[in-house]
């Protein structure tokens, strides 16, 4: 079950310290951690993106339905 890791020592310092500013008891915590973020940030780029799609989809149709009801507006712009 165990799947050691070669860690750098610049990457254990950096872990040691989020350890302690996190309040984790084990380094693997902070891993844990830092991988739920991670998960949590690619979840969130992945529904930018299909909204982005989304909104590119609908754009001509949006644009075509706010022109006429600009045609039959009673408050006519300059």
């Amino acid at each position: 079950m165990d799947k050691p890791m070669t860690i750098q020592e610049e990457d254990d310092r950096q872990i040691e310290e989020l350890k302690r500013k996190t309040g984790a008891t084990t380094k693997i915590a902070v891993l844990r951690m830092a991988l739920a973020l991670l998960e949590q940030e690619v979840a969130r780029q992945g529904r930018a993106k299909r909204w982005q799609k989304a909104v590119k989809l609908a754009a001509h149709e949006s644009a075509e339905i706010n022109a006429e009801f600009r045609r039959h507006s009673r408050i006519k712009g300059t």
